[in-house]
Parts: structure tokens; sequence; C-alpha cells
């Protein structure tokens, strides 16, 4: 069982940080072969929140919430990923489902918006995401905008 919690950037303890951190760079540096600036000034700015799955003590998932005129002029999700190990369970559905919920929580009646990888389309799709942009290149990787209305 995935135990889910929400926090900001200055509720997180460093162990909690560190781990984060880590699995983002596993997953979009490691596993990608793409080195990009992963901290990106985005992490602490007031009203982010971190959505963070665990089983057991490991941290499993991740997501970071953005509020409105953050990245977007909407509500976003961001840096979604979950451990290697972990995929092919629906876990990754099960993550999308939480960020949206607590997006919800947070910003009740908001439109969200995310830069998925083009390849992704389809499974954000399953969620409600429409694209709303041409395809373009973001750190050499094929991203499109999608937008989840409200």
């Amino acid at each position: 069982m995935i135990n889910w919690n929400t926090k900001t950037f200055t509720q997180l303890t460093t162990l909690e940080l560190y781990e984060l951190l880590k699995l983002r760079v596993d997953v979009f540096v490691v596993e990608q072969t793409c080195p990009y600036p992963e901290l990106d000034n985005h992490d602490h700015v007031d009203g982010v929140h971190h959505l963070m799955g665990y089983e057991g003590e490991t941290l499993v998932a991740c997501a970071r919430l953005l509020p409105k005129g953050t990245t977007y002029e909407y509500v976003s999700i961001g840096r979604v990923a979950t451990k290697a190990s972990h995929r092919g369970n629906g876990l990754g559905h099960n993550l999308i489902a939480q960020a949206k919920q607590e997006c919800q929580r947070l910003w009740p009646n908001e439109s969200i918006k995310i830069g998925a990888q083009s390849h992704l389309q389809d499974y954000y799709s399953r969620h409600g995401f429409e694209a709303c942009s041409d395809e373009y290149l973001e750190d050499d990787i094929a991203h499109i905008d999608m937008r989840l209305l409200k």
C-alpha cells in the first residue's frame, strides 16, 4: 500500500528532500540520459507542494504541484516520477490521480496545465488532459503542453 503525503518545501525534512531529489535525478537525468537543470528554483516557491508516495519507508513516487502563475497561467503538475522498480503496476496512474486530487484540494476549480513528454500524451489523455500546443523540444526531448479544464 502506498502512503501519500503532501508538503511544502519548508515542511520537508532534509532526508525527504534528499530522497525527493534523488528520485527525480535518477529518473530524469540518469535513466533518460538528459543532463538538465533539475534545481530550477521552483521547488521552494511559496505555494508549491511536493506530493510523495511511500511504500514503507521508501519513496517510490513523487510529483510537484505548482500554483497558478509559477510556470504557467494555470495550476501545474510537474516532476512526475516513479521509482523504476515500482513501475508496471499502476502506481503512475495512482500518482496522477493523487496529484489531481491534491490540486483540487489546494486550488479548487482551477484548470491544470502540464508540459508532458510527447510519448506520454496518450497516458495523460487517460486522465482527462488534452493537448493544447504543438510539439516542442525541451532539453532535447519532444514535449507537448496539455490541459485539464475544470
